[in-house]
């Protein structure tokens, strides 16, 4: 082969190894043949994400500047609670993204997330340390001390600030799904924790779907929430700019994109870092550093 013939295949060459890589890496190639398998087959039984529409798009939560990080809804108050890492605080926000409240917290370390788990009853994250702290609040309470709460340190496969970055929870099943950010990303079924019953021994078990984590054509993970109404479990990715649903058995079903022009969306969601999802279905979604989205249904 001559010379210059070799030379000019090099770029191709180099051209091969960026895409080879890109689709490994960026899980280019799951995620375009999850698309063409939902355009031929949509699925039926589902949320339907890809019917979402952006109602309220990046409106900054006033009074707030640091990093805000998970979301849950809150079904007794009708409100939405958050966590802040670099002042740790639990806060409480409206669903129109207003401040309610802020409580203090300490010795919580790096709270990533938290999760409602029953009436005035919170599980509260460690990152690094992957502790899971279970907190109550009362109206009168003025802040919330690690020191005084039901714990419970995991410990599985400990990586610095890419440990438990969302929680979820089945409150029929009793499961608390905890995710690992990445390196590697897992999602954990956590059962029997909190301890709701002091009849009952303490007994905690914890479960891996290898096989659903396999599924997962994202390249992190920095939210869950749990559907107790059809069962799914929707997966938030800050670096694939991506929500996802699975079904029971941990199956794709459909996905919504937090790139501009996607979903009504004028412009990329930044750095998405927790959503939740009220009894009617609408989406809230919190991105650092403070802003706020709702995304709905469209009307019938």
């Amino acid at each position: 082969m001559p010379r210059y013939l070799r030379l000019s295949l090099i770029p191709v060459a180099l051209c091969l190894l960026v895409l080879g890589w890109a689709g490994q890496e960026l899980r280019l190639f799951e995620r375009a043949w999850f698309n063409l398998k939902a355009w031929w087959h949509p699925a039926e039984q589902g949320i339907g994400l890809d019917r979402y529409r952006v109602a309220v798009e990046a409106r900054p939560v006033e009074g707030l500047d640091d990093d805000l990080s998970a979301l849950t809804y809150d079904p007794d108050r009708k409100t939405l609670f958050t966590v802040t890492n670099a002042r740790s605080e639990l806060i409480e926000l409206s669903l129109e993204g207003r401040i309610l409240r802020r409580v203090p917290l300490t010795g919580f370390g790096d709270p990533e997330a938290v999760e409602y788990v029953g009436p005035n009853s919170y599980v509260i994250t460690d990152e690094r340390q992957q502790r899971l702290i279970r907190v109550r609040l009362q109206d009168d309470t003025p802040f919330l001390d690690a020191a005084d709460a039901e714990q419970l340190t995991l410990g599985i496969g400990l990586n610095g600030n890419k440990g438990f970055e969302g929680l979820a929870y089945d409150s029929a099943g009793k499961r608390l799904f905890v995710a690992k950010e990445r390196d590697p990303m897992l999602i954990y079924e956590v059962h029997g924790f909190p301890h709701d019953n002091p009849q009952q021994p303490y007994a905690v078990n914890v479960v891996q779907d290898s096989k659903r984590d396999a599924r997962l054509f994202v390249r992190d993970l920095s939210s869950l929430q749990f559907d107790e109404r059809s069962g799914h479990l929707l997966a938030l990715s800050d670096e694939s700019r991506l929500l996802l649903e699975l079904d029971v058995q941990g199956k794709p079903l459909s996905t919504l994109s937090l790139r501009k022009g996607a979903h009504g969306l004028k412009a990329t969601v930044p750095q998405a870092e927790g959503v939740a999802m009220d009894d009617a279905g609408t989406l809230y979604m919190v991105s650092e550093p403070n802003l706020f989205y709702v995304f709905k249904l469209p009307a019938p």
